[in-house]
């Protein structure tokens, strides 16, 4: 395996990728040939690029700081790390957090002050800067502070994270987001002009390979150099273009940000009563990997977080759903689960009953050890009975109208108001009811 760094810490340029020269070297990749030469040719991320966005702001003022920069993979982080080495004259050096070591570090950062001490910066680009542990991580900050390298990290993590608080403090996060089809038109339009011709490919089968590479700038380049590849007769459709090449998996981590950016994606689209986007969430975190019964436990807390006594139907359909996924399997189950997801996006809304118990809690911890009132206590001895323990109590089914109306919180706790009802499903009946019972009360105690 070659060197871990792009350039020799000692300070001698890497060369770069050899052109073909007729002696049966290979040609190198479409990537690496569209590779910009200046930030202005980065296609996307004009929210960090742009003239009034951070990277354009540093530069016009020449204020680049440490950075670090966050994004899914095939977006440009490399490429933007280099060409602000470029437009900034820093020595580049580029390492990668998988396969650099303590003993390597050290070279990185002995090279630095050779080169600071003749009047030469350093731009330090460190890969997948996640990967480093935090006392890792730690052993940046003192050559950040003495200006001995200007870091700039890259990950797919999120910092917050993945990144000790002291390395953030000291480095701005600037988020790069997954091309857009706009931006991916023009990459396509780009790989073409490189190439000297035009894919052989319908409009729909050119959309189609877009899909496929998922926002990933590079994957979209792999594509296109097997596609260029092809001697067909007529352009390729949709159907055709799938079944000559892989769709690119989506990119979904079970255990990281991405599982419970789209558990929240889903929850949040229940709540907002959107089946579709509900089913579509769904359908991601499945073809993703995810776990249904994962799936099937969030539904079932949906239904009690947020559609409650509104619908207590929704709870039961989420169980049996859950229990029809683990009776069938997948993908059966996963209908079932499925189906949930609907009943759950309509069902009418209600957080009255979480707020209740929300409420009941902190009412708990502020009252501490507070007794029941005596006379809902049972008497077993006749010692209770002479502390008063039941001592007037009203059995409810003898009072008229089956309530009586007494006070069951304890004595020096004022009776609060937790369960709200809203005017929605069933909730309004228990509204009703509620309004019913209190004016009972009221008149039970003389009110």
């Amino acid at each position: 395996m070659g060197d871990l760094f792009d350039q020799d810490p000692s300070g001698g340029q890497s060369d770069r990728a050899a052109e073909p020269d007729g002696t049966g070297t290979a040609p190198r990749p479409l990537a690496d040939r569209l590779r910009p030469r200046a930030l202005s040719e980065v296609i996307g991320q004009q929210q960090v690029l742009g003239p009034d966005a951070p990277l354009g702001v540093m530069l016009a003022s020449n204020s680049l700081s440490s950075l670090v920069l966050w994004g899914p993979p095939g977006v440009g982080k490399t490429t933007i790390a280099r060409l602000l080495a470029d437009e900034t004259d820093l020595h580049f050096v580029q390492i990668s957090a998988i396969f650099t070591g303590v003993a390597d570090l050290k070279k990185v950062f002995e090279a630095a002050r050779q080169r600071r001490r003749i009047g030469q910066g350093t731009l330090l680009f460190v890969d997948e800067i996640h990967r480093f542990n935090k006392a890792q991580q730690d052993g940046f900050l003192p050559h950040m502070e003495d200006g001995t390298v200007l870091l700039v990290g890259a990950t797919t993590e999120n910092p917050s994270f993945e990144l000790n608080a002291a390395l953030l403090s000291r480095a701005q996060v600037l988020v790069l987001e997954r091309l857009g089809g706009e931006d991916l038109e023009a990459l396509l339009t780009r790989a073409e002009a490189e190439l000297n011709r035009e894919l052989p490919l319908t409009e729909a089968a050119r959309a189609t390979l877009k899909d496929m590479a998922d926002g990933d700038g590079r994957a979209l380049l792999n594509l296109v150099e097997q596609v260029a590849a092809w001697t067909v007769k007529d352009p390729l459709d949709p159907e055709a273009l799938s079944t000559r090449l892989m769709r690119r998996a989506a990119k979904y981590d079970k255990s990281g940000e991405e599982h419970y950016n789209l558990i929240s994606a889903l929850h949040k689209s229940v709540r907002g009563s959107d089946p579709d986007a509900a089913l579509y969430w769904y359908a991601r975190m499945l073809t993703g990997g995810e776990d249904p019964r994962f799936l099937a436990r969030r539904l079932t807390r949906m239904a009690v977080e947020d559609i409650g006594m509104a619908d207590p139907q929704a709870q039961t359909v989420c169980l049996d759903a859950w229990n029809a996924y683990e009776r069938l399997g997948s993908p059966e189950g996963e209908l079932a689960l499925a189906q949930a997801v609907i009943y759950v996006a309509l069902a009418p809304k209600s957080n009255a009953g979480y707020v209740a118990y929300k409420g009941a809690m902190r009412l708990a911890k502020q009252t501490g050890s507070a007794m029941p009132p005596k006379h809902i206590l049972n008497a077993p001895t006749s010692m209770m009975k002479d502390q008063g323990y039941g001592t007037g109590y009203a059995y409810d089914h003898d009072a008229e109208d089956g309530f009586s109306g007494q006070n069951y919180f304890p004595d020096d706790v004022p009776r609060p108001d937790l369960y709200q009802p809203v005017e929605r499903g069933f909730e309004r009946d228990l509204k009703k009811r509620l309004e019913y019972f209190e004016k009972l009360r009221v008149k039970r105690n003389g009110g």
